[in-house]
């Protein structure tokens, strides 16, 4: 019988389709090393944490979290986009996305573009003061991927980034910049200017070769790990005063002694003449303090 009317056709989603979704969101998490936010995040949960004395609003979490994920993805995003050709030309690196054509750069900056955007509307969301501040943290994230090209100091400028992650949540709690969030900012920027200082020595030879700053290359590598172990120290004992200056009870001091004994540890797998546990120092042992000490703080808050 002839039929009247004819369903519309229902679009369906093909499995190839699917897959080339899922594979490129793969490259684009591959692109942004996604596994490194274990470093800067639990720093801003904690930063989170102080500035509400406990448990922040859940809204704040939410924005907090919402930022991060767009301050880390946009500065992953210009940092690969900036160092395309230096990439290109590091045998270590040849094969980051970008270099290896998997994403081309309109698409890179497209990505990166949205989020920023993100942290930008999070910062909205959050407080006028985070919202203001937010075009300074996009400035230092740009600035990061141009400092190695000019200076060996580029390692802190890359610490002084990621110390945004206490600051900027601090601020998204409280509304306001306040002394007492320094230590912890700082000694953010000491740890990860530490850990990047051993990161950059597998590259001492190729920034020699191509005119690129970092303190392996001006110092040399002994030099390079005794700077780190003092970074090192001077960190851990702005941890020390962190916890005096909010009160924090034993707990957070029990958790400092774990990431004293992983920071020993640490600095043992690195040697002058043996660098070949140069990647589980820094990804494990970094990614274990960070995560123990959002650990004891919140531990410590809960339970006074």
């Amino acid at each position: 019988m002839h039929r009247l009317w004819q369903l519309p056709a229902v679009p369906v989603v093909s499995y190839m389709t699917m897959k080339t979704f899922f594979d490129k969101t793969v490259l684009y998490l591959r692109m942004i090393k996604i596994s490194h936010s274990v470093f800067a995040l639990p720093f801003a949960f904690v930063g989170a944490l102080l500035a509400a004395k406990g448990m922040p609003a859940f809204h704040e979490i939410f924005w907090i979290a919402v930022a991060m994920v767009g301050a880390r993805s946009g500065a992953m995003g210009l940092n690969r986009i900036i160092d395309r050709k230096i990439d290109a030309d590091n045998p270590r690196t040849s094969k980051r996305e970008i270099p290896a054509g998997k994403i081309n750069v309109p698409e890179a900056l497209f990505f990166t573009a949205i989020s920023l955007g993100v942290l930008v509307f999070a910062a909205y969301k959050l407080n006028p003061l985070c919202f203001m501040l937010s075009p300074i943290a996009i400035g230092i994230l740009v600035l990061y991927s141009y400092t190695k090209r000019f200076t060996w100091a580029s390692h802190f400028v890359l610490g002084l980034a990621i110390s945004g992650a206490p600051l900027g949540a601090w601020i998204a709690v409280r509304g306001t910049f306040d002394a007492e969030i320094v230590p912890l900012a700082v000694a953010v920027i000491l740890w990860l200017a530490g850990f990047d200082i051993l990161y950059a020595l597998q590259d001492i030879d190729f920034d020699r070769q191509h005119g690129l700053f970092s303190v392996p290359r001006r110092f040399g590598i002994e030099k390079s790990l005794i700077i780190s172990r003092i970074l090192h120290g001077f960190t851990f004992g702005l941890f020390i005063a962190t916890g005096m200056i909010f009160h924090l009870n034993a707990w957070y001091f029990i958790g400092l002694v774990i990431i004293g004994v992983l920071l020993t540890y640490e600095h043992s797998l690195v040697k002058s003449n043996d660098l070949s546990k140069l990647n589980m120092a820094f990804f494990n042992m970094n990614g274990y303090i960070s995560i123990t000490i959002l650990i004891f703080t919140f531990i410590s808050l809960i339970s006074r």
